[in-house]
């Protein structure tokens, strides 16, 4: 038997109205451990979330819908709000370090600040000549970073005022940025085939990365900021050493252009979105392909790592968006929400949320609820890498090509949720401030390094026009 449930949101006072349904399968006899060892074959569950984007929502301002259900699923995913105030496509996505925001850049050439806290005014930044095509919060969430068609990077500061940093960064269009866990540089990537690493307060270059031979469309620090991994239009993923500056390790997996690439937030993995409709698991320590997910009708624009590890969520021009489980190497839910491709996604630090955005023109904030008993509120605070999957430090190896049916699904027995650790709320209150601080002071020291360098400019110029005047007197 089928158990079909229909939810209906309101958005504002509008009385139009969006349908999500469920569509749950019953639960088989497969029992898989949470490491397989081989690879794993045929398609083993989908759920299908099907919520038709609404038309209505005002530009800026949109109240949280109101919810009514029959017997939901409390491990489903659920719509909690969607923003619509862009006039184009949306191409990026990203949350800030507590979620109380969420920034998004589009084609219309304008940088998004949406806030959490219903009936909140978001922020509309302007600057950018041209489409904004990335945007990352620096780690403290003091800084929000965009990179745009018109060949610069703006680091802005995320308040009603909206001042920012201009970065003549690349000679075409920029596709990716993204900081470094420290904050102290980040990463771009462009089309003039680079990559380039810069100081965040210095605001300086530092060097470049240029062995892809076509476009470069993402490029990530992994977590310990040690590596840098980055996708390009030559269909490869290349692994950079940041110290020695030189390339450890090609990918050559993909049968079309690589469109996204990120660190599991373990680091010891790699997953790749390309255009050839897959996603591609890497262990970056032995170079070996883990899994293979060809589960998208069209090609897969982004993905994102949920904080945990075990959960992987992707957007695809099918206008589709996919949670995988990676501990299982199974579909968990298929979410039907764009009207059109589903451009970007990302989840919040903490994993509770994930945001989408399409070229509908419209964000989605979803609530994860699938990993409530595993996560909790654990990851209010960054831990540092850990080996993936327990002690063997391996994802299980899966090939999962496309499913051979809609209707026919096959529910696995999820793996016993890890226990949380958790940390005292005075505790990450005071480490929270102390990011807070540490970064106020950074930027302090900043600005007197930019008044060492000028003092020194000016001695430097005060010098040379001594030694001029002492060769014109000297007979």
């Amino acid at each position: 038997m089928e158990a079909v449930i229909q939810r209906s949101f309101r958005s504002g006072d509008k009385k139009s109205r969006r349908r999500v349904s469920f569509n749950r399968g019953g639960r088989g006899a497969a029992k898989r451990p949470a490491l397989l060892l081989a690879a794993v074959r045929g398609a083993e569950t989908e759920r299908a979330a099907t919520a038709a984007a609404a038309s209505s929502g005002s530009s800026g301002v949109l109240g949280t819908p109101g919810l009514a259900m029959a017997a939901p699923c409390p491990e489903d995913p659920s719509l909690e709000r969607h923003f619509k105030g862009h006039r184009d496509a949306v191409t990026c996505v990203d949350f800030s370090l507590n979620t109380k925001h969420l920034a998004s850049g589009s084609m219309d050439s304008c940088l998004m600040v949406w806030h959490m806290k219903p009936q909140s005014r978001a922020y509309r930044f302007t600057g950018h000549k041209d489409s904004v095509t990335c945007v990352n919060f620096s780690p403290s969430g003091h800084l929000l970073a965009s990179g745009s068609r018109d060949k610069t990077v703006r680091i802005w500061i995320p308040n009603v005022k909206g001042e920012s940093t201009v970065f003549r960064a690349h000679t075409a269009t920029v596709r990716s940025v993204h900081f470094c866990s420290d904050g102290q540089s980040f990463v771009t990537a462009s089309d003039d085939k680079t990559v380039k690493v810069w100081s965040t307060h210095r605001q300086k270059f530092l060097f470049s990365l240029s062995q892809h031979i076509n476009w470069v469309r993402c490029a990530r620090f992994s977590p310990d900021g040690r590596l840098i991994v980055s996708a390009s239009d030559d269909k490869t993923v290349k692994l950079w050493d940041k110290s020695s500056r030189e390339c450890v390790h090609s990918y050559c997996e993909h049968g079309g252009f690589v469109t996204y690439v990120d660190f599991h937030p373990s680091g010891t993995c790699i997953a790749a979105a390309g255009m050839d409709n897959t996603v591609k698991v890497w262990d970056v320590r032995t170079h070996r392909l883990l899994q293979h997910y060809q589960l998208h009708s069209a090609a897969v624009n982004a993905l994102s790592f949920h904080p945990s590890g075990n959960y992987l969520v992707t957007a695809s021009s099918d206008s589709t968006l996919k949670i995988l489980d990676l501990m299982e190497g199974r579909l968990l839910y298929t979410l039907h929400g764009h009207q059109g491709p589903a451009t970007t996604v990302a989840f919040s630090r903490t994993g509770e949320y994930f945001a989408s955005g399409g070229s509908d023109e419209q964000v989605m904030v979803w609530k994860s609820n699938f990993d409530i008993v595993d996560y909790g509120e654990v990851m209010k605070v960054q831990r540092p890498p850990a080996t993936l999957a327990s002690s063997s430090g391996t994802l299980p190896e899966v090939d999962f090509p496309v499913p051979p049916g809609r209707g026919r699904s096959q529910e696995s027995m999820q793996s016993q949720p890890q226990e949380p650790v958790s940390m005292p709320q005075t505790l990450t209150s005071t480490l929270e401030h102390i990011v807070g601080q540490l970064d106020v002071l950074t930027q302090t020291v900043s600005i007197l390094e930019q008044r060492l360098t000028l003092t020194e400019d000016k001695l430097k110029q005060c010098l040379e026009n001594q030694q001029l005047i002492m060769q014109r007197t000297t007979p």
